[in-house]
């Protein structure tokens, strides 16, 4: 069992009461409808959601689940938790008005097979939240980041440091309709919409 899951919310505790707290909220603000969550994790998001009809977090790691279920309680919205990959979405297709993802996209084995599933069970025109640490711009860093990336995997829990995931969504179709920078670009958060085909 990975040890993981059970330190996440100790060594994320200072950025989550600081700046992610607020990225959080205002991102999760924009949800509307039918919300899917992907790779809810520890459930950090759970006591965010306001102005949706209900949520569907989906989650790999049962480990990760159990962790949540203390947030869970927390919830002003209907939650309900599956334990599911985003690779397999045991939903019907157009289901969701919104999906939600927030540092998960790092983690995910087969990115390419998650967007197509989150395509395929989300409306069309239906909303894309994504808060995700990616591949830097700057040279040099984005350098650091490739060769950090095989260790970091190691320590957590399959985390990837390089990843390029707002090209990996719009080489898929997705349109981006917002994306912001923080932290020298370490991080962004973006609004996509599924378009029509």
């Amino acid at each position: 069992m990975s040890t993981f899951p059970r330190w996440y919310d100790f060594f994320m505790g200072p950025l989550e009461r600081r700046k992610f707290k607020r990225v959080r909220q205002d991102l999760l603000e924009t949800a509307t409808g039918k919300v899917l969550e992907l790779g809810s994790g520890t459930g950090v998001n759970f006591p965010l959601y306001r102005n949706v009809d209900h949520v569907i977090a989906i989650e790999p790691s049962q480990h990760m689940i159990d962790q949540s279920l203390s947030k869970l309680k927390l919830a002003v919205v209907p939650i309900k938790m599956v334990k599911a990959s985003a690779e397999r979405l045991p939903f019907e297709d157009h289901t969701f008005d919104t999906i939600v993802a927030t540092l998960v996209f790092c983690t995910i084995p087969n990115v390419e097979e998650a967007i197509k599933e989150l395509k395929r069970v989300c409306k069309p025109n239906g909303k894309i939240l994504l808060f995700e640490h990616v591949k830097m711009e700057n040279t040099v860093l984005s350098r650091m980041q490739e060769g950090l990336t095989p260790l970091w995997k190691k320590i957590c829990d399959g985390c990837c440091l390089n990843r390029d995931t707002l090209e990996a969504f719009t080489s898929q179709g997705l349109k981006i309709e917002s994306v912001e920078k923080f932290y020298q670009d370490l991080f962004i958060v973006a609004e996509l919409r599924n378009r029509k085909e």
